[in-house]
């Protein structure tokens, strides 16, 4: 039986790829509109120009001149605003990575469906600029809570730390500290079922006069700048500096809490042992000084209530202006191999095409592996380069500069001078 003859009403592809572009039709296409839409705070005319000659640059690159492209201008300009998402997406990952420690706890803003910051106290705080163009000065941020954090614990910054007394029973060797205190009329409310945190614990005894002259007793001592002491004429006077004065100090204080204090305690979950066991004529009162630990959100400070990981870092999407050539060069790469999945997604639809004694292959399945794979690359040619420009990498490479220079230099001779 002979093949049919066949009579198509067309002859050319129903979709086919124009060679050229037009930034009228950008808008209409693309689906986000972040930088097309004019009513947007980033619209770029800049951005359908660059749309409009992707058209042109995939047309060439994908052999638009020899074989019909089974794609729309349509599929090239929502690949091209894709292809700039993702390196605005991949940047502001970058800049996170910069600055997260030094921006916990400053401003954050809010953002729309398309990641945009919103008008606000933040964007309108930066005068028209965008934060994602700022660079932040470094005020170790989190370093700071943590020290603020350990600071708390020694009575330093806002903490709030507490003492009290409790009456010694002769014979009565244990004491549970958490029951006494919250039984207490002054720390009821302040407890309320927490567990407290014992700082110290300690005694006191009547003042007595050699506690008052130290070590020395102030006899032919002028380091301790005190003026009591009895001098003769053949008087020798000693000089300290004044940090061995703070040192006997701090050793005369330790001196008393320990070997002249007669008592030792042992603390296990607040109950209190006293060793020896208290005798009549001993200590009748013992002192504690302790903490209440507050709820890790329980901030005076206002400042918590902004930045505390990346999400809230108040970065949006990057103005297109302010992407370089080599930005826009890895943006035409990557919105190529956008559109070679997309082509191949088109094609693996039908693996092949019946023609009269004969059938065409189609490269589909080819198309969306080589897309796919340019694309990763690409993604790990970016991130591999901004992992080498991370202000710590940058620190780093200076020096290891100055250290390599200063080996240079101790090559040349002394009688060349540099300037």
């Amino acid at each position: 039986m002979s093949a049919p003859t066949l009579t198509p009403v067309s002859k050319t592809s129903a979709i086919v790829l124009p060679s050229t572009g037009d930034t009228a039709n950008v808008n209409a296409a693309v689906p986000y509109k972040i930088y097309s839409e004019e009513s947007s705070t980033m619209y770029s005319s800049e951005f359908l120009n660059g749309a409009k000659d992707q058209v042109s640059y995939v047309y060439k690159k994908l052999g638009g001149d020899v074989l019909d492209i089974e794609l729309t201008e349509g599929n090239i300009y929502a690949a091209y605003e894709e292809a700039v998402l993702e390196y605005s997406y991949l940047i502001n990952i970058h800049q996170a990575t910069n600055v997260l420690s030094d921006a916990l706890g400053n401003t954050t803003g809010s953002f729309d469906s398309k990641g945009n910051l919103q008008a606000g106290a933040l964007s309108s705080s930066l005068g028209g600029t965008h934060v994602a163009l700022k660079y932040p000065k470094f005020d170790y941020s989190m370093t700071r809570r943590i020290g603020e954090g350990v600071g708390s614990e020694i009575g330093l910054n806002s903490s709030i730390q507490y003492s009290a007394s409790f009456d010694i029973v002769p014979q009565v060797q244990e004491y549970d500290l958490q029951s006494i205190l919250e039984n207490s009329a002054n720390f009821s409310g302040s407890i309320a079922g927490k567990r407290i945190l014992i700082k110290k614990v300690f005694y006191k005894t009547p003042q007595a006069m050699w506690r008052f002259y130290g070590y020395y007793g102030g006899l032919n001592v002028v380091g301790n700048l005190h003026n009591y002491g009895q001098f003769s004429d053949d008087s020798t006077f000693q000089l300290i500096p004044t940090w061995q004065n703070k040192a006997q100090a701090l050793a005369f204080e330790d001196a008393i809490y320990t070997r002249m204090s007669h008592f030792s305690y042992e603390l296990k979950n607040n109950k209190l042992r006293l060793f020896p066991i208290p005798y009549t004529g001993g200590p009748r009162i013992m002192w504690v000084e302790f903490s209440i630990p507050t709820d890790v959100w329980d901030y005076k400070d206002k400042t918590v209530d902004g930045v505390n990981n990346l999400n809230t870092l108040p970065m949006g999407n990057l103005p297109f202006e302010n992407i370089n050539s080599i930005g826009k060069q890895w943006i035409r790469r990557f919105a190529l191999a956008l559109c070679k999945e997309t082509l191949g997604q088109v094609r693996s639809k039908f693996n092949s095409v019946p023609i009269p004694g004969e059938s065409v292959t189609l490269n589909g399945t080819a198309l969306i592996s080589e897309g796919k794979e340019e694309q990763n690359k690409l993604r790990d040619e970016l991130k591999q380069t901004l992992s080498e420009l991370t202000y710590a990498k940058m620190a780093e490479q200076d020096a290891q500069l100055l250290d390599n220079t200063e080996k240079v230099l101790d090559k040349v001779p002394n009688y060349i001078f540099v300037g």
